[in-house]
């Protein structure tokens, strides 16, 4: 598969995730990507517990340089390294980035045709100097507030905005790939993390701009179908079951024997169904609980329904779509275990893109490769 990014140079020095999934989204377009590290490597790579998949899983298919940037040696070395790039893609504060003449309007004079894509905790205004995290944006914007049940705010269950972030730095960087064909310029690309948790949330501030209602947290939400809630089988497991149109109800009421359901001159409309689950909820609890979890997940699926177990990531490794050919990229990690994971969740012509190379560099595996090979320049 041609990758469209062949032929781009982007360097990275960022770390966490938001910076590394910016890189990695390139990366897997086919970029070349120069991780550029500290001698001591990334922080990250010796993260454990949930820390643990951040490194391995943002950075494939990076090359690794290992600069000292704190020395003039070090910074010298950038410098012939971003004359030879089209991205540079950072992630740290702007007031360090200046102190070695890094921040993005020093890099515009000194490369006009360098896009710099800087991915930072918020947008310009007044909180751009603030520190931010992807847990304390979530505070900020209300999306933990939706999450969890009142009084309780509650982080949504992955680095969802962090990845987004990068997506979004990332998506940025593809647009001003193609200005640059036109005008031969660069630009400054800043994503920031509140932004894309604002974002997230702008359903629940469009319902209160429109409507002046607030919506409540989503335990708590006022149901907009019919069935749309879990329920335990026979057999101890979980389901997640669905009726949210007149067909899925129908095929709902038949699956579990409740055809009574049909001609209950109660329930015959969307409106009637939503205002009964009072009385309707338990009816089909009982019904679920006297299935078999595998029997009734095969008939739903033959009926249609909207139906789902409750599963956790590490069972990801056995869902048969997920470990299909294709769905999961192998990648050596040096030094430590090999891994899979999910690559781009997109596919074109039937095919979903991939680096050429998706595995995960130790520290300063390219430096030479990567140095020796640019023109010199003048020291400072």
């Amino acid at each position: 598969m041609h990758l469209p990014l062949d032929g781009i140079r982007v360097v990275e020095m960022s770390h966490m995730v938001m910076g590394p999934s910016c890189g990695m989204f390139l990366a897997f377009l086919g970029a070349e990507v120069i991780k550029i590290e500290p001698p001591e490597g990334d922080k990250t790579r010796n993260l454990t517990g949930m820390g643990a998949g951040f490194f391995p899983t943002f950075n494939r298919g990076k090359k690794s340089v290992v600069l000292d940037i704190k020395m003039p040696e070090g910074r010298a070395d950038l410098e012939r390294l971003l004359a030879t790039a089209d991205v540079f893609v950072e992630n740290f504060r702007t007031e360090s980035l200046a102190k070695m003449g890094l921040d993005p309007e020093s890099l515009r004079k000194r490369f006009p045709r360098l896009i710099v894509a800087s991915c930072k905790g918020f947008l310009e205004g007044p909180y751009e100097n603030r520190a931010a995290m992807d847990e304390l944006v979530q505070m900020m914007t209300g999306m933990a507030y939706m999450t969890g049940p009142t009084g309780r705010p509650l982080r949504i269950g992955s680095s969802a905005n962090d990845i987004m972030g990068g997506l979004f730095a990332a998506y940025g960087v593809l647009a001003q790939i193609i200005a640059r064909e036109q005008d031969g310029k660069g630009s400054i690309v800043r994503a920031g993390l509140f932004e894309n948790c604002l974002l997230l949330v702008a359903q629940h501030m469009v319902q209160f701009d429109i409507e002046g209602t607030e919506s409540p947290p989503m335990p708590e939400r006022i149901f907009s179908w019919p069935v749309y809630d879990l329920f335990q089988t026979r057999d101890g497991r979980q389901i997640f079951l669905g009726a949210v149109t007149k067909t899925q109800w129908t095929a709902l009421c038949r699956v579990l024997g409740l055809e009574a359901m049909l001609l209950d001159p109660r329930l015959q409309t969307r409106p009637d169904q939503i205002a009964a689950r009072s009385w309707t909820l338990p009816m089909v609890a009982e019904a679920v609980a006297t299935r078999d979890y595998a029997d009734l997940l095969a008939a739903c699926e033959a009926a249609a329904l909207l139906c789902s177990p409750i599963a956790r990531p590490a069972e990801m490794y056995d869902d048969p779509h997920v470990t299909r050919p294709g769905g999961l990229i192998h990648s050596r990690y040096a030094d430590k275990k090999d891994f899979r994971a999910p690559g781009l969740p997109f596919s074109v012509d039937g095919e979903a893109p991939r680096p050429v190379d998706a595995d995960l560099p130790s520290v300063g595996q390219h430096t030479s490769e990567i140095l020796s090979a640019l023109p010199q320049m003048e020291r400072a």
